[in-house]
């Protein structure tokens, strides 16, 4: 049975997208089918995760311009450019990386964003967006389908919400994006569980994996107090925010600087596979597996 994973976030920058492309990939590499949607259609990204110019986007499908089989790209070539853990040998080859890219085009951006405005347009594009699932299902035998939405309570990251079975809300903890979470668990997840979808808090770039540079240079105890104080806090807002909004935690993803800083942090997880990072994946796919 497919299960369908939607990325969301109140606000950009949380990862959505570097998390979204790992989780593809490593499934993919565990020899699971896995179609990997780029719906943030106002700032599509994973074209230059994958280097990969297509000539049909989900815009094109969406318009009624192309068919399925011409928007959905076969990438599982990219995951032999990787190696494979001992145990992985024999599923890794059974495995296949689908990928649907959204337009760069701004004339395409400004189509979408005219359609929404128009209520006979909105019906049909929600159509075939219930229509995309049914066809990846259909015809791609998918294991899972992982969608990269756009951030905040726009038309396009409610019709992805719509169609998931499970949602992870990607976010850090500043003051915007914990005041952001609990608008959107309000405005948009209470009636979505209420149909029978899951939905996580996925804590990204927390504190807890290594200790700041400048602390580090200071030999005192202040020094971890201070630090150790910080990671302290942070568990505690995280527990108050679960409760307030009745969220679960799925992960927590440390703030790793040596991947934060990388100009390419292009499948970090399967780049390098004993990272701490590639070790959250896979604890993530363990947990997706089980909902």
């Amino acid at each position: 049975m497919t299960k369908c994973v939607a990325f969301h976030s109140y606000k950009g920058g949380t990862g959505k997208s570097t998390i979204s492309s790992n989780l593809s990939a490593a499934l993919a590499k565990k020899g699971l089918t896995t179609v990997l949607l780029d719906v943030d259609v106002y700032a599509p990204s994973l074209q230059d995760y994958f280097q990969w110019q297509p000539k049909k986007s989900i815009n094109d499908y969406l318009f009624e311009n192309a068919e399925i089989d011409e928007v959905i790209h076969d990438l599982s070539t990219v995951l032999n450019k990787f190696p494979s853990n001992d145990g992985e040998q024999s599923d890794s080859s059974k495995g296949k990386l689908f990928v649907a890219f959204s337009s760069t085009s701004k004339d395409e951006i400004y189509k979408l964003d005219g359609a929404v405005r128009q209520e006979g347009s909105k019906i049909q594009l929600l159509r075939k967006f219930l229509m995309l699932r049914e066809e990846i299902v259909a015809k791609y035998n998918a294991d899972f389908i992982i969608i990269d939405t756009s951030p905040g309570i726009r038309y396009w990251s409610i019709n992805s919400l719509a169609i998931a079975d499970t949602i992870l809300l990607s976010l850090k903890l500043d003051g915007i994006d914990l005041k952001g979470t609990r608008l959107l668990a309000k405005e948009i997840y209470e009636s979505l569980t209420k149909l029978g979808t899951k939905s996580y808090l996925l804590l990204n770039r927390a504190a807890g994996y290594c200790l700041p540079a400048s602390l580090a240079d200071q030999q005192s105890s202040s020094a971890q107090e201070m630090y150790n104080n910080t990671v302290g806090n942070q568990a505690t807002v995280v527990s108050k925010l679960n409760e307030d909004i009745g969220m679960d935690t799925i992960l927590s993803i440390p703030c790793y600087c040596d991947i934060q800083f990388d100009s390419n942090e292009f499948l970090t997880a399967l780049k390098f596979p004993d990272h701490p990072f590639a070790g959250k994946i896979d604890a993530l796919i363990e947990k997706l597996k089980n909902i």
